[in-house]
């Protein structure tokens, strides 16, 4: 299985903000989509990733400096100040077992793909759990199919 079957499968809106896009805007729309991730684009360009790891990340730090630190207020932040400005891409090409590797070794739950240059979707940790449960629920029906009912119960180990 491929990155290009899970994207293929899966709902086909792409949420995308520009750098200057305030965090305040990003994190309304990230809840009331329901959505983990956003991709940041510039000129048609993938310039980064917002997760709301990043969103956490920056909250928990304005936090610590008791408001009053070198992290501005959260109404002047903008994407870019926040964002994974070098996120980690999938090609459509890539073997999900490759692409689940990458994702567990760098701690990313949300993958662009991008090929030649061009976004074609995000992948997310739980794209890829489903993709692989659904291919393994369907290989243990086909395996179920052909050996039927073996061993026979009379045969079978209590």
């Amino acid at each position: 299985m491929r990155v290009s079957d899970i994207l293929r499968i899966q709902d086909k809106a792409l949420y995308t903000v520009a750098p200057d896009t305030p965090l305040s805007e990003c994190v309304i729309t990230m809840a009331d989509q329901d959505i983990g991730s956003l991709v940041v684009m510039d000129r048609h360009i993938l310039a980064g990733l917002l997760t709301f790891s990043e969103v956490i990340r920056v909250l928990a730090r304005r936090q610590k400096e008791l408001r009053q630190g070198p992290t501005p207020p959260v109404a002047e932040l903008r994407v870019s100040h926040v964002m994974n400005p070098e996120p980690i891409v999938a090609q459509p090409d890539m073997d999900l077992h490759v692409l689940r590797s990458l994702m567990v070794s760098h701690h990313q739950s949300y993958i662009p793909v991008v090929a030649r240059g061009l976004l074609q979707g995000v992948v997310s940790f739980h794209d890829v759990a489903k993709a692989v449960h659904e291919q393994q629920s369907f290989e243990n029906r086909m395996l179920m199919s052909y050996i039927g009912d073996w061993p026979a119960p009379e045969h079978a180990i209590r």
